[in-house]
């Protein structure tokens, strides 16, 4: 499966298995969603439980905490993460607050998916990695895989939760890993290991990290797209680098992070979202708090700039094999 499929296999198991599991948004009723995510769970769930929305995100998620404190265990959809900012306040003051706020009585098991990130020339409205605001509002989980296999069995896990979840997916690799080369020719995860979905149930457990390549030179912290960017690079380098895939930034899986960094002496991070107050600035303060005895050199950000996606400027911008050769250099550098 491609992570397109995996994700729609998710959504559709849940949907067997849970009649509450209700799939809502702009056009992923018939149309089957912007990248088809929700193909066919329409014709074979039905138009109460898979349905269009009008185009108000405010609405979207407004009427996905209602229904989940009545019960239902809604999975709206954003069309795109750049579009989100509407519903912020329903997500910040009332879905990540309800638990706290009525001491347990409700709850707001929603499961918001929406695509991320850039690498498709998507320009400034179509392009954003806006998951640092989310890891800052307490009471909604962050979740962000990086291959199908994993898309699959943490949105499963993430709409069985009781607790609002963010799930971003990384569109630069809907249908394929992607090295960073954009002028190379594009892969697709058939030939890839983390392809191999299974068609039945699973899921993985939310807050745990993945080491996708053993080292022990250095730890490089990524998710999503730059895990598969961090790890080409790394090869073609010939450093014995340790790579974690965060896979869900809130919770954080403190205890791999730190035992690798104990382990290599070294941390670089990398994401694609813009670099002040990024989520790669709390990964830093935690290494440092955690690690420091341990470092033998300061810590390396490779992220986005401080700027708005450029459409003309995509490859300067993305954290591309560049960038993050550069910073391999530097940190590298006394070893």
């Amino acid at each position: 499966m491609n992570m397109i499929q995996a994700i729609n296999s998710a959504m559709d198991i849940m949907m067997e298995r849970d009649p509450d599991v209700i799939v809502m948004g702009e056009d992923v009723g018939y149309f089957g969603g912007v990248f088809r995510a929700t193909a066919g769970l329409q014709a074979k769930h039905g138009k109460t439980r898979v349905f269009d929305t009008p185009i108000t995100e405010c609405g979207i998620i407004g009427v996905a905490v209602g229904m989940g404190a009545y019960g239902l265990r809604p999975v709206p959809e954003i069309q795109f993460a750049d579009y989100i900012y509407p519903a912020l306040d329903q997500l910040v003051s009332e879905a990540a607050r309800l638990r706290y706020r009525s001491a347990g009585e409700f709850t707001s098991p929603i499961t918001v998916r929406s695509p991320f990130g850039g690498g498709i020339f998507g320009g400034q409205t179509h392009s954003q990695s806006p998951e640092g605001l989310f890891t800052h509002m307490s009471g909604i989980k962050t979740v962000i895989p990086s291959t199908p296999y994993d898309a699959k069995g943490l949105l499963i896990a993430a709409i069985e939760d009781n607790d609002p979840t963010l799930f971003f997916e990384p569109k630069r690799i809907y249908n394929g890993p992607f090295d960073g080369y954009w002028d190379r020719p594009s892969q697709n995860w058939s030939k890839h290991p983390a392809g191999e979905v299974p068609t039945g149930y699973y899921k993985i457990e939310l807050g745990k990290a993945k080491i996708v390549r053993a080292g022990e030179a250095l730890t490089i912290l990524a998710y999503g797209t730059m895990v598969h960017v961090c790890a080409a690079v790394v090869a073609e380098a010939g450093i014995d680098a340790e790579i974690v895939d965060l896979r869900t930034l809130v919770p954080l899986d403190i205890e791999t992070i730190e035992a690798s960094v104990k382990k290599t002496g070294r941390c670089m991070i990398v994401h694609e979202a813009t670099r002040t107050s990024g989520f790669g600035a709390e990964l830093s303060a935690i290494v440092q708090e955690r690690c420091f005895y341990h470092l033998e050199a300061p810590i390396e950000r490779v992220t986005g700039f401080d700027t708005p996606y450029p459409h003309s400027l995509e490859w300067a911008y993305f954290p591309g094999p560049v960038r993050i050769g550069e910073a391999l250099k530097k940190i590298m550098k006394d070893a």
